[in-house]
């Protein structure tokens, strides 16, 4: 019998609230199948997992929340002894394995007033929830059988309908992402019914709760992000690298690439970057991996950490999966499907958890270059600065170029400057031969 663990999806994550079961007890499961729906001050993200198996008990009620780590669920693997299954029960495949975080596996870092911090910045989760649901184009919705087709509702706005005994499918069309149906749908809903109810003032103290929970939730997000970089400059003993990368090449052949296709086929130049900081960090596995308990261990795959900035305020860093054999059009809509699923509460599990080195892009924020702070137990972050042109000297001609700033920060444990120095004229190298990218 495995235990299912409330799952950590970052340093600065200490609780998860179970918005949403997608299974039940006696369910067949397969790896890769989403169990349940964890709401975070991030939002809400699909919990997966990876191996075959049954579900025995889910020992946690949906809208329950509990500190990471915490059991909330049994499961059985196919490879169950048959001596377990002798209990008077017929042999089931046993749960999928939840595996342990990096992130979880990490010794704390922080004590005292810091420790402090860290355990209270996670406690206010649901007014940060994200209330457009998807799980890779599939929606999580709740049915509608009598219309023989089915709505979109928040785990939020669903748990509040049915604490004011609301029948939610009055709502024809809701204001969420895609018609979803969320809190303010609810609210709205309940105020049809103030005449009748007298309840003017309950209504007016929910709508204010709501607000106040939303506005706390950011404020503890920010006060958890603080938590985990001090510790991160505490702790790790940064070194920095920068170095500017001509893009005339690369831009050249997107434009002969992108020419004749539909503006949503397009590759832009970030993608063809990313794509080349991925396929150098396969010769640099110093700056590709995690440090814990006092090691390092490289990771055997380039698992790009992808920084999305969340509309509620603070980030989320997503794996972009095996991205060293991404290729830039492969690249270009991985990219564009994980911001989407970021910022209306469709990444999965495994995108929180296994972010090997981290890139951060504010390029198109209109800065010229970042120097970042690594998120531990990662040992690395890459920075991508807006692409801007400026004299250049090339071939002993000044002419005019495009160039973007490319910067590093790592951990002094595990490299050096020279080491990091290499790892920069490599991308920069890469970005040289844009067609050898494809």
């Amino acid at each position: 019998m495995k235990d299912i663990l409330m799952p950590s999806f970052g340093a600065d994550m200490a609780k998860g609230e179970v918005a949403q079961w997608r299974v039940k007890p006696g369910d067949m499961v397969k790896n890769g199948d989403i169990i349940a729906s964890i709401e975070t001050m991030k939002g809400l993200i699909d919990m997966e997992v990876f191996d075959d198996g049954v579900i025995e008990q889910l020992l946690v009620e949906e809208g329950q929340e509990l500190k990471v780590g915490q059991i909330i669920a049994k499961m059985r693997l196919s490879t169950e002894p048959e001596a377990e299954a002798s209990e008077g029960k017929a042999p089931e495949d046993k749960a999928p394995h939840v595996g342990t975080s990096r992130l979880e596996e990490q010794p704390a870092l922080a004590t005292g007033k810091q420790a402090a911090l860290e355990k209270q910045a996670l406690s206010s989760v649901s007014g940060a929830a994200t209330y457009a649901i998807k799980h890779r184009g599939d929606e999580i919705t709740q049915p509608i059988l009598k219309q023989g087709r089915r709505k979109k509702i928040s785990p939020l706005a669903l748990k509040t309908a049915q604490q004011q005994g609301l029948d939610w499918q009055q709502i024809t069309q809701g204001s969420g992402s895609d018609g979803a149906i969320v809190l303010a749908d609810i609210m709205a809903l309940k105020q049809v019914g103030i005449s009748q109810t007298a309840d003017t003032d309950n209504a007016l103290q929910m709508g204010k709760n709501a607000l106040s929970e939303k506005s706390g939730a950011a404020d503890d997000m920010r006060q958890a992000i603080g938590a985990v970089v001090s510790r991160s400059k505490r702790e790790i003993p940064h070194y920095y690298l920068q170095l500017d990368m001509v893009l005339d090449k690369a831009q050249l052949w997107l434009t002969q690439h992108n020419q004749g296709l539909a503006a949503d086929e397009r590759i832009l130049i970030n993608a063809v970057i990313y794509v080349a900081i991925a396929r150098a960090l396969q010769q640099f596995p110093a700056f590709n991996g995690f440090y814990q308990n006092g090691k390092f261990e490289p990771a055997g795959a380039v698992h790009l950490g992808n920084a999305i900035s969340l509309h509620q305020g603070g980030l989320v860093v997503a794996a972009l999966h095996n991205a060293q054999q991404l290729s830039c059009t492969e690249m270009m809509m991985t990219l564009k499907d994980q911001v989407i699923r970021a910022r209306e509460g469709g990444l999965r599990m495994s995108e929180m958890q296994d972010a090997t080195v981290t890139v951060s892009n504010l390029g198109d924020r209109g800065v010229d270059s970042i120097q970042s702070i690594i998120f531990p137990p990662q040992v690395a972050i890459i920075g991508i600065g807006r692409p801007r042109t400026i004299p250049w000297v090339l071939e002993q001609r000044l002419g005019i170029a495009t160039v973007v700033s490319v910067s590093l920060a790592a951990d002094h444990r595990v490299s050096d400057g020279h080491s990091g120095a290499r790892l920069l004229n490599k991308i920069n190298k890469l970005l040289q031969k844009p067609e050898s990218l494809v």
